[in-house]
């Protein structure tokens, strides 16, 4: 690990806001580029503006040393090109007792098969559906990652015919508990305004529920 370094947007230590390990507390570790485009992003001003920094491995694991935490590895896209090789740095390097990955999926089999099988790593996986061929393309992708039970399924949940063909697909799969519905939202009134309609298709769907609590609650 010595001079061992990897580029970021943020590092610090905050609470994991949302999905399968909300709470927990955490090293924030945020890489920049990202290969999608999403309007309900909350984190895309922060990447378009924030330049990026040299981290040594060393100090986040001081860090995780004396909080005794996890790491949250996040974007951006930590699985896309740029950034692929750092994030693999990052999970097979540092020594944690959990770590969680968010990401969209686009290069999260190669990612798995390359991180040690002693690392304790949750995957959140969050399908991106704006057209017919992504809606083709997530369900292709989420019957591959279900044989891994550390890969949990985050959507954010918009009233749409796609998503709801999506959770459809998801619900056949007995992969229930493993699904966590989420708020779209980049603002707590957003995130108010937008929550019966995510209870209700949790309810319907019987998956979870996700809150965004880094937004509600402002401490990210």
């Amino acid at each position: 690990m010595k001079g061992k370094q990897v580029k970021l947007i943020e590092f610090f230590r905050s609470f994991q806001g949302e999905g399968v390990d909300r709470g927990r507390l955490m090293v924030i570790l945020r890489f920049k580029y990202c290969n999608r485009k999403c309007s309900f992003c909350d984190t895309n001003v922060k990447m378009r503006i924030s330049q990026e920094g040299i981290y040594d491995l060393s100090a986040i694991q001081k860090v995780i040393d004396e909080h005794k935490c996890g790491i949250l590895v996040t974007g951006g896209e930590p699985t896309i090109a740029k950034h692929f090789k750092e994030c693999l740095l990052l999970l097979n390097e540092l020594d944690y007792p959990i770590a969680n990955v968010e990401t969209n999926g686009y290069n999260l089999l190669s990612l798995i098969s390359q991180v040690k099988a002693d690392k304790n790593v949750n995957y959140s996986y969050s399908p991106k559906i704006f057209t017919q061929r992504d809606l083709e393309n997530e369900i292709i992708s989420t019957g591959q990652l279900i044989k891994y039970p550390n890969v949990y399924f985050k959507v954010v949940y918009e009233d749409r015919a796609l998503v709801n063909d999506y959770l459809e697909a998801l619900s056949v799969l007995n992969v229930n508990q493993r699904v966590y519905l989420m708020i779209e939202g980049v603002t707590r009134a957003d995130l108010i305004k937008n929550s019966g309609a995510v209870f209700d298709a949790c309810e319907e769907y019987n998956f979870n529920f996700s809150s965004r609590d880094h937004v509600i609650y402002g401490f990210i």
